[in-house]
């Protein structure tokens, strides 16, 4: 039994490690990660300089002769470096990703496991609850909610949690009611296993590969809300390093030629997006043994 597992182990590793995209969006989620816990050594500047240098506001980077040395990026209107403040938002960016994704992945594991395990009304009740929440476009649900629970960083964090729950929920609803008619359920329902026991035991942990796939999309997604909201104004508040709030200073300047001032924070956004997206969908080749040649 144990070299049978091994041996799957072996396989799934070897069709990762096969799979280039998935390399590539892991490589992006490792200096991602790196870039979040160093972001104090590495960074060239400090992202957030008190009082700030007026004077060297939208300065260019090193494609220029105007640049100024030690900010490879350039500067955005305020005189801070661009590069700076892009490391020290990964920080924000993945935070928020990874708290809205564990709230889903808390309360959405719980919702789906009941909804699926018990089924009638409890599933009724449950389902129709996720059914009105998916009515509303995700980024205008999580709007309203920081609407109503208020504005800042922490707040968007939940709100995006919040919005994700029944897309969570749903996920693994969906695994639960294939995996509790399977015979080695009803084995253990006839040995008198109560229903917890067969839960924790059985159910959560052979339906959680479709949940770790969808949960490192979602964390994407989470990111590229989060921007949105930061571009809004309902997320972090200045002068906190967010991509979507130094997006949403510096697009204006656009036209003006300071085009890197937003340039920079959108790359950032869209590799991090596209890194996690392709890491998701190698996975899923990965844990998905419909897939298996």
């Amino acid at each position: 039994m144990k070299g049978k597992k091994a041996n799957k182990k072996n396989r799934m590793i070897r069709r990762f490690l096969n799979n280039k995209s998935a390399l590539f969006g892991l490589v992006i989620l490792i200096i991602l990660v790196l870039s979040a816990i160093l972001a104090n050594f590495i960074a060239p500047n400090d992202p957030n300089p008190s009082p700030p240098d007026l004077s060297k506001n939208l300065k260019p980077g090193f494609w220029s002769e105007d640049g100024i040395k030690g900010m490879p990026l350039g500067t955005d209107a305020l005189g801070r470096c661009v590069l700076s403040r892009i490391i020290y938002g990964t920080r924000v960016s993945l935070s928020v990703g990874f708290v809205a994704v564990g709230i889903a992945m808390v309360f959405g594991i719980f919702l789906g496991v009941i909804s699926g395990y018990f089924g009638g009304w409890v599933d009724s009740t449950v389902m129709r609850i996720v059914d009105i929440m998916f009515a509303f476009p995700a980024l205008l649900l999580a709007i309203v909610i920081v609407a109503v629970i208020g504005q800042g960083l922490d707040k968007a964090m939940v709100a995006i949690g919040i919005v994700y729950i029944p897309q969570m929920a749903r996920i693994i609803r969906s695994s639960v009611l294939y995996i509790k008619e399977m015979e080695y359920i009803e084995v253990q329902k006839a040995i008198g296993s109560g229903n917890l026991r067969v839960i924790l035991r059985h159910v959560i942990p052979n339906s959680i590969a479709p949940v770790i796939v969808y949960g490192t999309l979602m964390l994407a997604t989470a990111i590229l809300d989060a921007a949105a909201l930061g571009f809004l104004g309902l997320g972090a508040r200045p002068p906190t390093p967010e991509w979507g709030a130094m997006l949403a200073k510096s697009y204006s300047y656009i036209v003006s030629g300071a085009w890197w001032a937003a340039t920079f924070p959108g790359i950032a956004i869209l590799f991090s997006v596209l890194g996690l997206n392709l890491l998701g969908d190698g996975l899923r080749d990965v844990l998905d043994p419909r897939l298996k040649t």
